[in-house]
């Protein structure tokens, strides 16, 4: 199934996109189809924190010089960084570099914690496309991350999320375009660490709450984006998420 949530109106729907329709699944009109071109797209949960893997693919570390991680990397974006489909990620003024990152984003079904790796899938809602935005010099300058990762706007995912049943996660194509040029292309299967050992993993740190997203890492390519660009996160069976960059006012 394809999942997703959106805007009628003054409500806020959640339903399942068929085609061209969503059959709302939640609130007063539940069991209702609504054309899709008669909704907003959100982005398709609210997380309570947004949880990022940094260098996590073989190639990408490769890339960068630098030797395979132990364990995963983890770092941190709040809620307030969440970017839906169509909507313009922002360029702030103290930046000088903001970075696209294309990777595979995980939607977490329910309150879990101290998940064994082999009952991980009990606890996926399922997959989505994320863009883990940068602002490199700043991530240089300061030598931790939160600052470089944490603006608004800085977390684009969606538009929607696949179900497990309807994907093989060790086994994705993901890929960035800017302004339509192909800039990073790579496969879930140079992950370092696969999506049942982070997610694992990471509940063994903190609880993990209905509707988070475990951002899984990006493969090579990572680049610069300017007010303007568009840039587009596409993984096939996945979804294709799109974003314009602009200038903060």
């Amino acid at each position: 199934m394809i999942l997703g949530r959106f805007r009628y109106g003054k409500r806020v729907l959640q339903g399942i996109v068929e085609d061209n329709e969503v059959m709302v699944t939640s609130g007063k009109l539940k069991g209702r189809r609504i054309a899709l071109e008669r909704l907003r797209v959100l982005t398709p949960s609210r997380p309570t924190k947004i949880v990022c893997v940094g260098l996590n693919y073989k190639d990408h570390a490769a890339e960068l010089g630098m030797p395979l991680p132990s364990e995963p990397v983890l770092f941190l974006k709040p809620p307030s960084a969440a970017l839906a489909q169509g909507e313009a990620i922002v360029y702030p003024s103290m930046t000088k570099r903001v970075d696209y990152e294309a990777e595979l984003g995980v939607v977490i079904s329910r309150r879990c914690r101290n998940v064994p790796a082999k009952e991980v899938e009990r606890f996926i809602l399922g997959y989505t496309c994320f863009n883990d935005v940068t602002a490199r010099d700043l991530q240089q300058k300061d030598g931790q991350w939160t600052r470089a990762k944490s603006f608004d706007t800085f977390a684009p995912f969606g538009p929607y999320v696949v179900t497990p049943d309807e994907v093989d996660a060790a086994q994705l194509e993901v890929k960035l375009y800017l302004n339509r040029r192909l800039k990073q292309r790579g496969s879930t299967k140079n992950m370092i660490f696969p999506v049942e050992e982070l997610i694992s993993f990471i509940s063994r740190i903190m609880t993990l709450e209905r509707g988070d997203v475990i951002a899984t890492g990006t493969p090579p390519g990572v680049g610069p984006m300017k007010p303007g660009d568009e840039v587009v996160v596409e993984i096939p069976q996945v979804g294709r998420l799109v974003n314009r960059v602009m200038e903060a006012k």
